[in-house]
């Protein structure tokens, strides 16, 4: 395996980025990683999918979490204790019907402020509450499939690199205030976003 390119560590999770081969799983470039990141890189780690397909680490290291994210020639890796996280990384392009998907998808309040921005910043800020979302609901486990409209951030409005915070979801992903979102760029024409929150006792 390639050596990683960057790692980071925010808050209780650390995140590694790795090379990516387009068009194979995520899963099986992570195991190898994953045993190693764990302390045991002879076996394999203890990975189950629930009734969702949501991985989930099983004994002796269900008291962590861990997540990948892949766009292009990039993975993401991320590893938390006591944390329930999500990741998502997008390679930056053009994306032209944003405004229409935000329409269709996202919460009302967020379509409204995407649409009052200018045409020159807001792809961007499409791609930030994008990536925002997905991290968050890969962290409660049922995907883009619970909703995109569920749950609303704030933040992309004033500026393009003003911070996000999550300001209504649906009861299902729990108090908003528990939950916390990092946005940054791991490599040059990518963004990513990783959200998590203390896990339940």
């Amino acid at each position: 395996m390639q050596p990683e390119t960057q790692q980071w560590r925010f808050g209780p999770v650390d995140v590694m980025a790795l090379p990516h081969v387009p068009g194979l799983r995520g899963e099986p470039q992570v195991r190898d990683r994953l045993a190693r990141w764990l302390g045991d890189p002879q076996a394999p780690p203890p990975l189950a999918r629930d009734e969702w397909g949501r991985p989930r680490l099983l004994a002796p290291y269900q008291d962590r979490d861990a997540g990948w994210s892949h766009s292009g020639e990039q993975l993401l890796l991320a590893v938390g204790r006591d944390v329930v996280l999500g990741v998502d990384l997008e390679r930056l392009r053009p994306r032209p019907r944003a405004l229409e998907l935000a329409t269709r998808f996202f919460a009302p309040a967020e379509a409204r402020r995407l649409q009052a921005l200018a045409p020159a910043v807001r792809e961007a800020a499409f791609l930030r509450l994008w990536c925002a979302k997905e991290a968050l609901l890969k962290a409660h486990g049922r995907g883009l499939a619970f909703g995109l409209h569920r749950l609303e951030f704030s933040g992309a409005d004033d500026s393009v690199e003003a911070p996000l915070r999550l300001l209504a979801c649906d009861p299902a992903l729990g108090d908003p205030a528990h939950w916390q979102l990092q946005e940054w760029e791991p490599q040059p024409g990518y963004r990513a976003a990783l959200a998590w929150r203390p896990r339940s006792p």
